[in-house]
């Protein structure tokens, strides 16, 4: 009855978003020596619902696997090269990390929300950076072709981060679902950053940063990354592979990510990540995991491309040494190409275990509709 409930409610706040939404409009101001300014953003609300076993808790919020945000873009050619700068902030609605089984922990918008203050120069011998923007191992574990990507991919707890295990005697005795499963991809620094142009589909980028955005981090932040995109015949194929650094007074944890995805002309697709992490930390653990997605997607609707997918997560050693972390689900994707959205339903389900207690599985369902200007 609850999750008829769920989804009736859902449906008729997607439908009334849809009409509300106006159409796609360029928001962009061409100058007379081939520069512009752009302005762009999203809003992606969902309707959250989580059930830990004994109870389940259903919100309207902002998800997180994709931000509501505004940003501002400016490229500017200056000779053979290009100069860009990139703003770009969260709007700070509620948050779908920012809830558990004790209430919300929002706190409004705080400089946390600040995605991108970034400068460029590009030309034929590739790009440098500077700024508050995406570190060389940002995306390195999330290369995925599909369109159910969109709502699906291998970060598998931006609907539940804050939500705990529940054990089987009723209490949230267990990690929050975020300290249990992650795919250790990279981050936003303040940082300086160069990326290779293009040879033959291979690229390459290494960047230093810190965390300019948390006065209590004061570490310092290292990455390096290949990245190789082509299509071969009626098959698109992207790779990413990266090694990242975090050094916090000569105690140091360091990350090996990868990711790879292939897309059919026939609409299927094929997209694996994994990584570990060596954490020199006293008592931490090294944990490891590996992802896969099968998906398919084709154009049955006049509205626009359709897509399905379903994925697997088995990790070891998040939380604490020993423990083992298993999860799977399934998604659909709708485009509404008239209005620039994509409408989506995933459920998931998460299970976690370690030599403490036995604990109840969590799932987890979600329906939501991202507008992009």
């Amino acid at each position: 009855m609850a999750m008829k409930r769920l989804l009736n409610i859902s449906t008729a706040a997607v439908g009334l978003c849809a009409f509300a939404l106006p159409a796609s409009a360029e928001l962009r101001y061409d100058n007379n020596s081939g520069g512009y300014v752009e302005i762009y953003g999203q809003f992606n609300p969902a309707i959250i619902s989580v059930d830990d076993g004994q109870q389940t808790e259903t919100n309207l919020l902002d998800y997180d696997l994709s931000r509501s945000r505004v940003g501002l873009r400016l490229m500017q050619p200056i000779g053979a090269n290009t100069f860009g700068f990139r703003f770009e902030a969260g709007l700070g609605f509620p948050n779908s990390t920012e809830v558990n089984q004790f209430g919300s922990s929002y706190s409004g918008w705080t400089r946390a929300d600040l995605r991108h203050v970034d400068f460029w120069l590009e030309g034929g011998w590739g790009r440098l950076s500077a700024g508050q923007g995406s570190m060389v191992a940002d995306g390195a574990a999330e290369t995925d072709l599909s369109y159910v990507g969109t709502a699906l991919y291998s970060y598998t707890a931006d609907a539940n981060a804050g939500f705990l295990f529940r054990d089987t005697a009723g209490a949230l005795s267990g990690p929050a679902v975020a300290s249990a499963f992650d795919n250790l991809d990279g981050s936003r620094r303040g940082r300086i950053r160069y990326d290779t142009p293009d040879f033959n589909g291979f690229s390459a980028g290494v960047a230093w940063g810190k965390n300019v955005l948390s006065s209590s981090d004061d570490a310092d932040y290292y990455d390096i990354g290949l990245f190789y995109g082509q299509e071969f015949g009626t098959a698109n194929f992207a790779a990413s592979l990266a090694y990242q650094v975090r050094d916090d007074a000569g105690a140091e944890r360091s990350d090996v990510i990868g990711s790879a995805s292939v897309l059919l002309d026939n609409g299927l697709s094929f997209t694996l990540a994994g990584g570990s992490r060596d954490n020199d930390a006293a008592g931490a653990s090294d944990p490891s995991y590996y992802y896969a997605k099968i998906g398919y997607e084709n154009e049955w609707l006049p509205w626009g491309k359709t897509g399905f997918g379903v994925h697997y997560y088995d990790g070891e050693d998040f939380n604490v040494a020993g423990s083992s972390t298993k999860g799977w689900g399934i998604g659909a994707v709708q485009k509404v190409e008239s209005i620039n959205t994509d409408i989506y339903l995933t459920y998931q389900e998460y299970e976690y275990r370690d030599a403490a207690a036995a604990y109840q599985d969590l799932t987890t369902w979600v329906l939501g509709a991202r507008w992009r200007f």
